[in-house]
């Protein structure tokens, strides 16, 4: 249930123009450079497989591998129309926290509209809510707080979205050679922790189409964690009630996985959803990331709703939106 104070949490007609200084560690660029290019010294090895036994009838769906942080195999889902005559704008979607690809029926919405559609596993999770079937092969084994946020703190190396970010840029590069996709029209999409990682992917790589995150995570995180009451955030305030000592440490570490920080390179255009009433990924933390992002943006504000958004409504709005911005 939504916390009725988040609608306070900064006065509405302050959010549009709250841009709080963020400070990036000096060398953010060579580090995001230097993972990626680590990540490319393995071969992507892109496999499809064709699902055979599936009661879906206007889409094929293919059973997708391609290696990403660590040559590592990540698992995807790629939905695509069949009755397709010509590339089309592809779809690219993460997950959100602790969810995992699930079953391909699942994911009718974007192939149902005519786009090709990737559904990145997210490594290690996909038991919470929604299956996974991707490990974590390179886990740190740090005494951590269970589930993801501090698993690898205060190691900027070995924490765990230094992994899941390179894999979701590895998707989208895996994305632009399956069947049916348009390589010039890529687009990435997700909620909450998926409009993180879809922001991720449209600020590393400059072939990114456009991007819609909705309620991303990971957005202006020292303030987020100060004020959401529910969700992941409230793991990293539990890891520091412990490890006083590499507080501030871990804060250090966390600004080179702070996407509000790392929005700022993107220059594709963007279509945010936001949630006033969100528990989970606070209303000042998303604004942060929309008034640092650096490409042009539209942003949907839902008044009334928390961490759930604008749901079926919005994605209608995404759709009229990309129809317009790929036209």
């Amino acid at each position: 249930m939504s916390n009725p104070e988040m609608f306070t949490e900064i006065a509405v007609e302050q959010l549009e123009n709250y841009r709080p200084k963020l400070v990036p560690p000096v060398d953010l660029h060579d580090f995001w450079t230097a993972t990626l290019a680590a990540a490319q010294e393995f071969p992507l090895n892109v496999e499809a497989k064709l699902v055979r036994d599936t009661p879906l009838r206007t889409v094929d769906v293919y059973d997708v591998t391609f290696a990403g942080f660590g040559g590592h195999p990540i698992k995807a889902w790629y939905l695509v129309p069949r009755d397709r005559a010509e590339l089309l704008p592809t779809i690219v979607e993460y997950v959100g926290y602790g969810g995992g690809r699930g079953l391909p029926h699942e994911w009718l919405y974007w192939s149902s509209a005519g786009h090709p559609h990737l559904i990145m596993d997210t490594r290690g999770q996909g038991s919470a809510w929604r299956t996974g079937d991707t490990a974590d092969l390179g886990a740190s084994g740090r005494p951590h707080v269970p589930g993801f946020l501090t698993d690898g703190l205060p190691d900027r190396d070995h924490y765990y979205y230094r992994r899941l970010f390179t894999d979701a840029v590895r998707a989208v590069e895996a994305a632009a050679q399956l069947p049916g996709a348009d390589p010039a029209r890529l687009v990435t999409t997700g909620t909450s922790q998926g409009g993180a990682l879809a922001l991720v992917a449209a600020s590393l790589r400059t072939d990114v189409a456009a991007t819609m995150p909705n309620v991303p995570f990971l957005c202006h995180i020292k303030r987020s964690t100060q004020v959401a009451t529910a969700g992941p955030f409230p793991e990293l305030v539990t890891w520091c009630h412990t490890h006083h000592r590499l507080v501030d440490q871990a804060f250090a570490t966390l600004a080179y996985f702070d996407v509000a920080i790392l929005a700022r390179d993107a220059r594709c255009p963007a279509h945010f959803g936001v949630a006033l009433r969100d528990e989970i990924c606070p209303p000042s933390g998303v604004y942060a990331c929309v008034n640092h992002y650096g490409g042009t943006k539209e942003v949907l504000t839902y008044e009334w709703n928390g961490h759930e958004g604008g749901q079926a409504h919005h994605l209608a709005a995404q759709s009229a939106w990309l129809a317009e911005i790929l036209s």
